[in-house]
């Protein structure tokens, strides 16, 4: 080869490699922005920083916000308690809030290279939530930003790969199989309790100030993990431990912004991640290994999920291929169901308490009604499955502190909902809270904690008598992609909280300060904090 060829070959991988760069980075974000645009939506201008997109003005509005309203603090009283603060999106989202104002329900705005179409039209939320195609997936930054957390698992993969995946896991979380996890679920609740009882025995008073919401990250992971690892449970609490770490390193800077990561640089945050990825991934395949050399295998979902992952890798063409597939596929689904089994029941038990106690009218109608249902002070299915009151205070919750922000979806093709095409790369973001405190649909209490509102249903909750009212309350996500662990969620939390009902009274803590805040989730930046007493 001449030395004008290596030249000209040198010379053209730069331009390939600037012409990517550009239609990354500016091109093709543009045009996304201008194919909505030309049908009407409007949205916030993007800096001229391709890299930022509308960050700067978001971090703008949010210091705005925070120096008009720096704290959730207990605000004044109602009947003698304190009274807290519920609107956490006005401080969380103001910029969500702010536009949604100006250009209406739906807009878009950018975070980088990354384009969002936001709606808070429940009519279009409906439509999403019956789409069933495969053209509408998971947006590609989930599983490239957050890979060492979801990886191609069930909560951030598309297309054939996610059915495929779904078809495996979620019917081990329908009603029946979640109905035979009772007895475990109480024997995990009846282990924190004991610590709670000897806690308040030390207490002079009989009162004992606690930091639930530590014990509710491990009740939760207990129970996560017997039903996951049955016998090697105690490697799972492991697992769980690694996996709350890496959560909290990644959401470090990502504060409710999808924004695109400088992933491979070896930064000291990266390689924290890389290490804890590799001591994640290395404590799971153990475990599979133990039980691929235990003579019996146990029907648990670790079983579930080894026997479908050698349906998925039987398709490769080599035992090598076969090997990879196989880990990954186990790997990537065991750390998936631990996000989204154990950190989000945890925080919704501790967001219920926390209310209850702000609410002793309720904590004692919720008594009354378990006393009433439960034998021996022990709920058992049907019990649980008639405590309505309790129902609704957990509806309730969900509506006020839903786990996740946003349900985000990636136009995988041209789509079109509500008469605008969404073109394909276009992110549609729905963001839950904003949506499910909105005074129109929930009217001028939207901001209270009022579990009345469902006595006649979730279809009955909301003021609006349109079509998509039910599209107004979607604490687990909504359509085919809606969570496939909510019946297990909320069989845990009737447990988790009948049983702490039927044992102790509680109130909030002068040590509690209110203070939602992101770590992937919405979850109590500061704990929660309850004063905590026998009930008899």
């Amino acid at each position: 080869m001449t030395m004008e060829m290596v030249v000209g070959t040198i010379l053209a991988g730069i331009l390939g490699f600037l012409a990517y760069i550009y239609s990354f980075y500016m091109w093709k974000p543009r045009q996304l922005r201008r194919k909505l645009g030309n049908q009407g939506v409007k949205g916030p201008l993007a800096s001229s920083n391709p890299l930022l997109g509308n960050i700067p003005e978001i971090n703008r509005i949010r210091l705005q916000t925070a120096k008009s309203k720096p704290t959730f603090c207990l605000d004044g009283t109602a009947a003698g308690r304190p009274e807290i603060d519920h609107d956490w999106p006005s401080v969380l989202l103001p910029h969500l809030r702010q536009w949604r104002k100006k250009y209406g329900p739906t807009f878009v705005y950018s975070t980088g290279t990354i384009q969002l179409l936001c709606t808070t039209d429940v009519e279009m939320v409906k439509e999403i939530s019956h789409f069933t195609s495969l053209s509408l997936g998971r947006p590609s930054y989930l599983s490239r930003d957050f890979g060492p957390l979801f990886g191609q698992g069930i909560i951030a993969s598309s297309g054939p790969t996610w059915s495929h995946q779904r078809k495996i896991i979620a019917p081990q979380f329908y009603t029946d199989k979640v109905k035979s996890m009772v007895s475990l679920m109480v024997e995990s609740t009846n282990l924190v309790m004991a610590s709670w009882g000897a806690a308040i025995d030390r207490c002079e008073g009989g009162v004992a100030d606690v930091n639930i919401d530590k014990d509710m990250r491990s009740l939760s992971a207990d129970v996560i993990s017997r039903a996951c690892f049955g016998s090697n449970y105690k490697e799972g609490e492991h697992i769980f431990s690694k996996v709350r770490e890496l959560q909290i390193v990644l959401a470090k800077g990502h504060a409710g912004i999808p924004i695109l990561r400088c992933r491979h640089l070896p930064t000291s945050k990266n390689r924290k991640i890389w290490k804890l990825e590799r001591e994640i991934n290395t404590v799971i395949l153990d475990v599979v290994k133990q039980r691929a050399a235990a003579l019996d295998s146990e029907r648990d979902l670790l079983q579930m999920i080894l026997e479908g992952a050698k349906d998925a890798s039987s398709n490769n063409s080599t035992s090598s291929n076969v090997a990879t597939s196989l880990d990954k596929f186990i790997v990537d689904n065991c750390k998936a169901i631990y996000f989204a089994g154990q950190d989000t029941t945890a925080i919704s038990a501790s967001w219920t308490l926390m209310l209850l106690a702000a609410h002793p009218e309720w904590q004692s109608r919720a008594r009354e009604e378990a006393l009433q249902l439960c034998t021996h002070k022990v709920p058992d299915l049907h019990a649980l499955q008639n405590m309505k009151t309790l129902t609704m205070v957990i509806q309730e919750t969900l509506r006020l502190y839903p786990p996740a922000v946003f349900v985000v979806r990636e136009a995988l093709e041209d789509i079109k909902f509500k008469h605008i095409t969404i073109p394909k790369g276009m992110n549609v973001q729905v963001p839950i809270s904003i949506v499910q405190q909105d005074p129109e649909l929930w009217g001028p209490d939207a901001h209270l904690f009022n579990p009345e509102r469902f006595a006649g249903g979730i279809l009955g909750a909301t003021t609006t008598t349109s079509g998509g009212a039910q599209a107004a309350y979607i604490p687990f996500g909504v359509g085919p992609r809606v969570c496939v662990g909510q019946h297990f969620a909320m069989m845990e939390l009737k447990v988790i909280l009948s049983l702490i009902l039927l044992n102790f009274r509680f109130s909030i803590s002068p040590s509690y300060v209110h203070s939602p805040g992101f770590a992937l989730v919405v979850q109590p930046a500061n704990g929660v904090w309850l004063l905590i007493e026998r009930a008899n």
